[in-house]
Protein backbone atom coordinates (compact mmCIF):
# COMPACT_ATOMS: atom_id res chain seq x y z
CA UNK A 1 0.00 0.00 0.00
CA UNK A 2 2.01 3.19 -1.17
CA UNK A 3 1.09 6.27 -2.72
CA UNK A 4 0.06 5.63 -5.89
CA UNK A 5 0.37 9.12 -7.88
CA UNK A 6 4.12 9.47 -8.75
CA UNK A 7 3.71 13.14 -7.97
CA UNK A 8 3.04 12.60 -4.45
CA UNK A 9 5.97 9.84 -4.14
CA UNK A 10 8.49 12.81 -5.34
CA UNK A 11 6.93 15.32 -2.93
CA UNK A 12 7.20 13.07 -0.32
CA UNK A 13 10.75 11.92 -1.00
CA UNK A 14 11.59 15.52 -1.65
CA UNK A 15 10.23 16.08 2.15
CA UNK A 16 13.08 16.37 5.01
CA UNK A 17 13.20 13.71 7.47
CA UNK A 18 12.29 15.79 10.54
CA UNK A 19 9.18 17.35 8.39
CA UNK A 20 7.95 13.48 7.65
CA UNK A 21 8.39 12.64 11.41
CA UNK A 22 5.98 15.86 11.64
CA UNK A 23 3.70 14.08 9.43
CA UNK A 24 3.26 10.98 10.35
CA UNK A 25 2.72 12.06 13.74
CA UNK A 26 -0.04 14.35 12.05
CA UNK A 27 -2.04 11.88 10.64
CA UNK A 28 -1.76 9.23 13.57
CA UNK A 29 -3.40 12.71 15.43
CA UNK A 30 -5.88 12.58 12.82
CA UNK A 31 -7.19 8.75 12.83
CA UNK A 32 -7.17 9.65 16.86
CA UNK A 33 -9.38 12.86 16.25
CA UNK A 34 -11.71 11.14 13.37
CA UNK A 35 -12.08 8.11 15.90
CA UNK A 36 -12.91 10.59 19.26
CA UNK A 37 -15.30 12.83 16.94
CA UNK A 38 -17.59 9.75 15.99
CA UNK A 39 -17.59 8.40 19.28
CA UNK A 40 -18.89 11.78 20.45
CA UNK A 41 -21.03 11.86 18.23
CA UNK A 42 -22.37 8.05 18.69
CA UNK A 43 -22.69 8.54 21.89
CA UNK A 44 -24.68 12.00 22.39
CA UNK A 45 -26.90 10.49 19.93
CA UNK A 46 -27.84 6.65 21.19
CA UNK A 47 -25.75 6.58 24.17
CA UNK A 48 -22.45 5.79 26.09
CA UNK A 49 -23.30 1.67 25.18
CA UNK A 50 -23.64 1.66 21.74
CA UNK A 51 -20.78 4.25 20.91
CA UNK A 52 -18.62 1.53 22.66
CA UNK A 53 -20.03 -1.28 21.09
CA UNK A 54 -19.23 0.70 17.54
CA UNK A 55 -16.11 1.85 18.31
CA UNK A 56 -14.99 -1.87 19.78
CA UNK A 57 -16.09 -3.34 16.51
CA UNK A 58 -14.05 -0.77 14.53
CA UNK A 59 -10.91 -1.25 16.68
CA UNK A 60 -11.22 -5.21 16.40
CA UNK A 61 -11.55 -5.16 12.69
CA UNK A 62 -8.17 -2.45 12.35
CA UNK A 63 -5.98 -4.54 14.70
CA UNK A 64 -5.72 -7.53 12.40
CA UNK A 65 -5.75 -5.33 9.61
CA UNK A 66 -3.08 -3.21 10.75
CA UNK A 67 -1.16 -6.84 12.47
CA UNK A 68 -0.96 -7.57 8.64
CA UNK A 69 0.39 -5.04 7.25
CA UNK A 70 3.20 -4.16 9.66
CA UNK A 71 4.44 -7.48 9.68
CA UNK A 72 4.72 -6.75 5.66
CA UNK A 73 6.46 -3.43 5.41
CA UNK A 74 8.38 -4.30 8.73
CA UNK A 75 9.41 -7.41 7.57
CA UNK A 76 8.63 -9.33 10.27
CA UNK A 77 9.07 -13.28 9.53
CA UNK A 78 8.86 -14.59 13.17
CA UNK A 79 6.71 -13.37 15.87
CA UNK A 80 8.40 -13.44 19.53
CA UNK A 81 7.96 -10.87 22.22
CA UNK A 82 10.53 -8.44 20.67
CA UNK A 83 8.88 -8.96 17.35
CA UNK A 84 5.30 -8.27 18.59
CA UNK A 85 6.61 -5.17 20.82
CA UNK A 86 8.28 -3.83 17.46
CA UNK A 87 4.88 -4.19 15.81
CA UNK A 88 2.69 -2.75 18.19
CA UNK A 89 5.25 0.17 18.68
CA UNK A 90 4.10 0.93 15.39
CA UNK A 91 0.26 0.91 15.61
CA UNK A 92 -1.40 3.88 15.72
CA UNK A 93 -2.50 3.16 18.74
CA UNK A 94 0.45 2.86 20.59
CA UNK A 95 2.36 5.92 18.68
CA UNK A 96 0.30 8.19 20.17
CA UNK A 97 0.16 7.06 23.24
CA UNK A 98 1.58 9.92 25.49
CA UNK A 99 3.14 7.38 27.98
CA UNK A 100 4.21 3.71 27.82
CA UNK A 101 6.34 1.38 29.08
CA UNK A 102 7.08 -2.50 28.14
CA UNK A 103 9.26 -5.32 29.57
CA UNK A 104 9.84 -8.56 27.41
CA UNK A 105 11.04 -11.66 28.54
CA UNK A 106 12.06 -14.85 26.59
CA UNK A 107 8.33 -16.36 26.77
CA UNK A 108 6.00 -12.64 27.36
CA UNK A 109 5.45 -9.11 26.52
CA UNK A 110 4.00 -6.45 29.31
CA UNK A 111 3.01 -3.19 27.51
CA UNK A 112 1.49 -0.38 30.28
CA UNK A 113 0.45 2.89 29.14
CA UNK A 114 1.38 5.02 31.82
CA UNK A 115 -0.02 8.61 30.57
CA UNK A 116 -3.31 7.79 28.38
CA UNK A 117 -3.95 11.21 25.98
CA UNK A 118 -7.75 9.78 25.27
CA UNK A 119 -8.69 9.37 29.10
CA UNK A 120 -6.52 12.97 29.98
CA UNK A 121 -8.65 15.00 27.48
CA UNK A 122 -12.06 13.34 28.55
CA UNK A 123 -11.42 14.22 32.31
CA UNK A 124 -9.95 17.61 31.50
CA UNK A 125 -13.29 17.75 29.45
CA UNK A 126 -15.15 16.61 31.91
CA UNK A 127 -16.58 13.41 30.49
CA UNK A 128 -15.06 11.33 32.96
CA UNK A 129 -12.91 8.08 32.93
CA UNK A 130 -13.67 6.22 29.88
CA UNK A 131 -14.22 2.33 30.44
CA UNK A 132 -11.95 1.38 27.14
CA UNK A 133 -11.21 -1.78 28.08
CA UNK A 134 -13.40 -3.71 26.05
CA UNK A 135 -12.46 -1.43 22.82
CA UNK A 136 -8.66 -1.84 23.31
CA UNK A 137 -8.98 -5.44 24.47
CA UNK A 138 -10.50 -6.36 21.47
CA UNK A 139 -8.23 -4.58 19.17
CA UNK A 140 -4.91 -6.02 20.74
CA UNK A 141 -6.39 -9.73 20.94
CA UNK A 142 -7.31 -9.22 16.90
CA UNK A 143 -3.71 -7.48 16.52
CA UNK A 144 -2.00 -10.81 18.63
CA UNK A 145 -4.14 -13.30 16.73
CA UNK A 146 -3.13 -12.23 13.55
CA UNK A 147 0.48 -12.76 13.85
CA UNK A 148 0.32 -15.70 15.76
CA UNK A 149 -2.93 -17.42 17.27
CA UNK A 150 -0.98 -19.33 19.79
CA UNK A 151 -0.21 -15.87 21.17
CA UNK A 152 -2.25 -15.41 25.02
CA UNK A 153 -3.40 -12.05 25.61
CA UNK A 154 -4.10 -10.88 29.17
CA UNK A 155 -5.67 -7.67 30.57
CA UNK A 156 -3.78 -6.89 33.79
CA UNK A 157 -5.62 -3.80 33.70
CA UNK A 158 -7.90 -1.35 32.51
CA UNK A 159 -11.02 1.03 33.00
CA UNK A 160 -13.18 0.33 33.93
CA UNK A 161 -11.73 -1.84 35.93
CA UNK A 162 -8.95 -1.34 39.31
CA UNK A 163 -5.71 -0.15 37.47
CA UNK A 164 -2.19 0.12 39.73
CA UNK A 165 -0.84 3.82 40.38
CA UNK A 166 0.99 5.59 38.15
CA UNK A 167 -0.67 3.61 35.36
CA UNK A 168 -4.13 3.37 32.63
CA UNK A 169 -3.77 0.07 31.42
CA UNK A 170 -1.71 -2.79 31.02
CA UNK A 171 -1.46 -5.51 28.77
CA UNK A 172 0.22 -9.08 28.97
CA UNK A 173 1.16 -11.47 25.79
CA UNK A 174 2.48 -15.04 26.69
CA UNK A 175 4.09 -17.53 23.98
CA UNK A 176 3.48 -20.95 25.09
CA UNK A 177 5.94 -23.10 24.39
CA UNK A 178 8.76 -20.75 24.68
Amino acid sequence: MSLKDEKDREMIRETPPEALLELIAIHVRNIWRVDGLYFLGIEERFGTEAATEIDSACWKAMGGSEARKLREIIGVEEVDPESLLRLLRHTSWALDLWGKEWETSDGSLIFRVTDCGTQSTRIRKGLGVFPCRVVREGYLEAFARELDPEIEMTCRACPPGERPEGAWCEWEFKFPGR
